[in-house]
């Protein structure tokens, strides 16, 4: 269905544009400007649709259940927060059960279409990490990478496994980097005791960056600046998880000083917990406790987040200073750029995928729409029932 919306602000990669008029046409951005409107959306803001490359789960579900009905649950709940599309990102299990989640991942991206979320492929969190950082991971299921193993894990996926996270200091990273690469596969380096030295060999052998920056890995010393070092000072893309307790509000200050707009992605690494109360849950193989909506191994080490990326974007315009745009943006485009996807979403410009986060003037999310269809719209919003009429979108 053909429609065109006028709100208040459009949010696009250069600028924000006041009153005017975004055009749908078969499941593609038309055209940005002035025009006749379909709907008025008065005070709204449309912004391009937001990218969640690394999460474990949401509303009680989980990447690691290998359960097609997880995924469902997980995109339907992402549409609420004004996500577009997602990694399914698995956590450090036994070798089977990971076999288990990528192939489910793989079945379902090659079936219909999720009810919310698009479903971009699978993310590996797990596996070859070293023990001294190992956060949430369980190191008794820790295998060195290899090129071998990888290919497993692609064939497992049926070619949907677009990223995989290492510790370069293992025996066979630096070989199966570059084979990673080669496949499209991006390679990027967390829960690793990896020097600044052994960093830089990884991002020389084609490693694209840094998992939860600062967060399971060395971090900085005045005399061994570490992997967190060699990630923020060269060119490399950086995951940040800005939850007000992962990163100290100065860290993410820095972070998007030093790094370039398109070298910071926010993630929610959310994990099952995510959307419902406190208490006890699991991450993987570890048991977690989540209190006050904080996620910690019973060791005390955070496990994931509860974390949405409205409330990122939010975050890093509250706490750091960024415009609404520059930090949406670290949730969008850049997401979208790292995987080679910004060419068709992203952003809002013509001939792009119509992924759209529709928000209000205190930018809550309102409704959000997947190439050109509305996959949720929040009923109690005054504009809802004018929304599904002009879009024929359903009511959520």
């Amino acid at each position: 269905m053909d429609y065109a919306l006028r709100a208040a602000t459009l949010v696009t990669h250069e600028a924000d544009l006041a009153d005017a008029v975004l055009a749908v046409s078969n499941s593609s951005i038309a055209a940005i400007g002035k025009g006749a409107p379909t709907l008025d959306l008065g005070d709204a803001i449309i912004a391009p649709g937001m990218i969640d490359i690394h999460i474990h789960g949401r509303e009680g579900c989980d990447v690691m259940d290998a359960d097609p009905a997880a995924l469902r649950e997980i995109s339907a709940s992402l549409a609420q927060h004004g996500v577009t599309g997602f990694l399914a990102t698995t956590a450090t299990a036994a070798w089977e059960r990971t076999m288990g989640a990528l192939s489910m991942v793989g079945e379902v991206m090659a079936g219909p279409a999720l009810p919310g979320a698009r479903l971009l492929g699978a993310y590996s969190e797990g596996i070859f990490f070293s023990e001294i950082h190992k956060g949430a991971h369980n190191e008794a299921f820790f295998l060195a990478p290899s090129a071998a193993r990888i290919a497993e894990m692609q064939q497992a996926a049926r070619g949907s496994l677009k990223v995989v996270a290492l510790a370069p200091e293992r025996e066979g990273a630096m070989e199966a980097i570059p084979y990673a690469v080669a496949q499209g596969i991006r390679v990027v380096l967390g829960h690793t005791d990896a020097t600044y030295d052994q960093t830089m060999e990884a991002l020389a052998a084609g490693a694209s960056g840094g998992v939860h920056v600062f967060n399971g890995m060395r971090g900085i010393h005045h005399r061994d600046p570490g992997c967190a070092g060699a990630v923020m000072l060269h060119p490399a893309t950086v995951e940040v998880i800005a939850d007000g307790v992962h990163l100290h509000p100065a860290i993410l200050s820095m972070i998007t000083r030093l790094k370039q707009p398109e070298e910071v992605m926010l993630i929610s690494d959310c994990m099952c917990a995510g959307g419902l109360h406190d208490g006890d849950y699991r991450l993987g193989e570890m048991d977690v406790k989540v209190s006050q909506g904080v996620a910690r191994t019973q060791a005390g080490g955070l496990a994931g987040s509860t974390l949405t990326l409205d409330n990122a974007v939010q975050r890093m315009v509250r706490e750091v200073g960024l415009s609404f745009r520059e930090a949406l943006q670290m949730a969008s485009l850049s997401p979208a750029h790292f995987l080679g996807i910004d060419n068709f979403t992203g952003s809002l410009a013509q001939g792009k995928q119509a992924d759209l986060a529709i928000m209000d003037a205190d930018h809550r999310v309102r409704a959000t729409i997947v190439g050109g269809v509305p996959v949720w719209i929040d009923p109690a919003w005054h504009h809802a029932e004018a929304l599904v009429a002009a879009t024929g979108g359903t009511q959520a």
